[in-house]
C-alpha cells in the first residue's frame, strides 16, 4: 500500500510540475508577443494636424481634434495598465471579480490583455489576444483554452478595433485600411480592414469631440445559444486624461448586448497609466 501512495503522490507531484511548465510556457507567449506588437511602434511617426481629417463627416473631424492635439507625435502602439472588475456571470449574477491587467494594443495588428483577478482558490490569471483566449484557476487548473480558429479572430479583432478608437487614435486615423462615415451628427462609423477581417465601430461624439460611448455589432458566442453570430457590444467612456498629447478615457464600462435591455457591463476598469514606448 505505501508504494501505491508513494506512486500516486509522485504522480500527483509530476502533474502540478507539468502544469505550473504549462502555465510558464504562456507568461513566455505573452511577453513575447507583446514585444513583437511593440516593436511595431513607429520610430519617428508624423505629427498631428487637423489638415489630415478635413475630408472627414464633421462628428469624426470633432473626435479628431479633441483626441489628438496639434503637433502630437502620431503613435500607435500603447502600453496600459488598469485595475477594475470583470464579470464572470451575467446580468441577474454578475459574479464580479477584482482583477488588474497589463494591456499592448497595437491595432491593427494585434493586442495582448494580460489580466489576474479574484482570490486564493478563487483567483483566475490568464490573457487574451488576436489569436488566443486562455485563462488559469489559482494559476494550476485550465480553465479557458481557445483560438486558431476564424471565429476566435473575428471576435477578437472586432475588441481591439473598438478599443483602438478609443486608447489609440492615432492608429485609427483615414488611410489605406481605415475608412470613416457618417451616421448622424453626433456619431461617426470607423471601419477598419486587416488580413481579411473587417469591422466597424460607432463612436458617438459630444460637442467638444469628446467620444462618450462606442458601439458596434460583434461575432461572438456570449449568448444563452453559445452559438456565433453578430450581436450588439459596446461601452461608455469617462474620465478623460492627457498622455503625451493625446486626450484618453481613463474609465471604460463594456458589455455584451450594449443598447438593450439585456446590457451586461462585465467589463469595468479604472487605467492607471498609458504610454506609447517607442
Amino acid at each position: 500500500m505505501r508504494m501505491f501512495a508513494l506512486a500516486g503522490l509522485s504522480i500527483v507531484a509530476l502533474a502540478a510540475i507539468g502544469l505550473v511548465a504549462w502555465r510558464q510556457l504562456d507568461h513566455r507567449q505573452d511577453r513575447s508577443e507583446m514585444s513583437r506588437l511593440l516593436a511595431l511602434q513607429p520610430s519617428d511617426p508624423p505629427r498631428f494636424t487637423a489638415s489630415m481629417v478635413a475630408g472627414l463627416p464633421e462628428p469624426a473631424q470633432r473626435y479628431f481634434r479633441f483626441a489628438i492635439a496639434e503637433g502630437t507625435p502620431l503613435y500607435t502602439v500603447a502600453r496600459l495598465e488598469m485595475e477594475g472588475q470583470f464579470g464572470m456571470g451575467d446580468k441577474s449574477s454578475p459574479g464580479y471579480l477584482p482583477m488588474s491587467a497589463t494591456q499592448v494594443l497595437a491595432a491593427p495588428q494585434g493586442f495582448v490583455w494580460s489580466m489576474s483577478g479574484g482570490s486564493g482558490v478563487m483567483r483566475i490569471g490568464g490573457s487574451d489576444s488576436a489569436t488566443w483566449t486562455r485563462f488559469w484557476l489559482a494559476g494550476l487548473v485550465p480553465v479557458a483554452r481557445l483560438g486558431g480558429a476564424p471565429d476566435h479572430s473575428r471576435s477578437a479583432f472586432g475588441r481591439y478595433a473598438a478599443e483602438a478608437v478609443f486608447w489609440t487614435p492615432a492608429a485609427v486615423l483615414p488611410g489605406p485600411h481605415v475608412s470613416w462615415e457618417a451616421v448622424s451628427e453626433t456619431t461617426a462609423r470607423m471601419t477598419m480592414e486587416h488580413d481579411g477581417l473587417e469591422q466597424s465601430v460607432d463612436v458617438e461624439v459630444a460637442e467638444d469631440g469628446r467620444p462618450m460611448l462606442v458601439s458596434f455589432e460583434r461575432w461572438s458566442d456570449a449568448n444563452p445559444e453559445g452559438r456565433y453570430r453578430l450581436q450588439p457590444f459596446g461601452g461608455y467612456l469617462s474620465d478623460f486624461q492627457k498622455f503625451r498629447g493625446f486626450t484618453l478615457p481613463t474609465h471604460v464600462e463594456a458589455g455584451n448586448f450594449f443598447g438593450t435591455e439585456d446590457y451586461f457591463p462585465f467589463f469595468v476598469v479604472d487605467v492607471t497609466e498609458i504610454s506609447f514606448p517607442g
